[in-house]
């Protein structure tokens, strides 16, 4: 139901009838929840869109939404983490200003920095609306990769190791 959704929102068809010249958006964007289980459904839309609609990435029109894992804040400074390095970084950066503000050196985590509210997103639909747009959707903040062949021809790969008939490639990749 979803694909036969997204292949008329296209306008292109597919299989024998695919026509490059009737796409509709020359930005598609696909958006999946940051975590393992988004990583999983991004794997089959870019399979399926290697497989299927190959010319719509080679013209460079698919991009992957980068939304956040977590939202830092202390007082009404706000940061969104997009990786956990980025949580790190980020961190790092008010322990810093921190111990400038107190002029005084002190080994000190994230636990002890008060007023820090760290914000795990465990999905989109968990995010509020205007973070969503702030995050996510306006195009003025947004963070889009864009898909290349090579980078769907891995997700078509990765999809054959987890979905394939033999056994052992899935072992060693899981």
């Amino acid at each position: 139901k979803e694909i036969r959704a997204l292949v008329i929102a296209l306008g292109t068809a597919i299989a024998e009838d695919f026509n490059l010249e009737k796409l509709r958006y020359h930005r598609i964007i696909l958006m999946q929840d940051a975590d393992v289980d988004g990583s999983h459904i991004r794997t089959l839309i870019l399979t399926f869109f290697y497989r299927y609609f190959k010319p719509i990435i080679e013209h460079g029109y698919l991009y992957i939404a980068q939304p956040p894992l977590y939202r830092i804040q202390i007082g009404k400074r706000a940061e969104y983490a997009y990786t956990e390095q980025d949580k790190l970084d980020i961190l790092d950066d008010i322990n810093k200003e921190k111990k400038k503000k107190k002029g005084k050196k002190e080994e000190g985590d994230e636990k002890k920095v008060a007023g820090l509210v760290i914000q795990r997103y465990k999905g989109l639909g968990e995010m509020n609306p205007d973070q969503l747009w702030e995050t996510t959707m306006n195009p003025e903040n947004r963070v889009l990769l864009k898909v290349n062949i090579e980078s769907a021809r891995e997700a078509d790969r990765i999809f054959d190791i987890l979905m394939g008939e033999e056994v052992l490639p899935r072992k060693r990749f899981i």
